[in-house]
């Protein structure tokens, strides 16, 4: 059985409205943005390619990255969690989350019962930020 690379929540929405409301789903779970890495701007500017809008978020959860690399410090390469925001070609926009079990496959990690243990809860905390991106977009305010 083939492991999904990540969770798909395809949105509605324009993309900049997407992006605002992953970062607002990111952070409700406790997740913070180390990085963000804009492909549309570094393409123009690098390669003079236009590309569609296209954020990368690394996203970081504290307490869940403490406990992984004080069990497998090797698991900083894989860190952080990594969140895709798109503009989709069709309209509405693509979020697309990093499936945290891959992780313990490509780090060799599944034998680790801790290591399994803060995958599982940070599956838990983004399958709960997909389904909180899936439901209805948040009024303005």
């Amino acid at each position: 059985m083939t492991e999904s690379l990540g969770f798909e929540v395809p949105l509605g929405e324009p993309f900049e409205d997407a992006l605002v409301r992953t970062r607002e789903a990111l952070k409700a779970e406790g997740f913070g943005i180390l990085t963000e890495v804009d492909l549309e701007r570094t393409f123009l500017e690098k390669l003079g390619q236009a590309f569609r809008p296209y954020v990368m978020l690394g996203a970081c959860n504290p307490p869940l990255a403490y406990r992984a690399v004080s069990d497998a410090p090797e698991v900083g390469l894989l860190l952080p969690w990594n969140v895709t925001v798109e503009a989709h070609p069709d309209g509405g926009s693509l979020v697309r989350l990093l499936n945290p079990d891959i992780l313990l496959t490509a780090g060799g990690l599944v034998g680790r019962p801790q290591m399994k243990e803060i995958a599982a809860d940070a599956r838990a905390r983004l399958e709960r930020v997909a389904a909180s991106l899936r439901g209805p977009a948040a009024p303005d305010g």
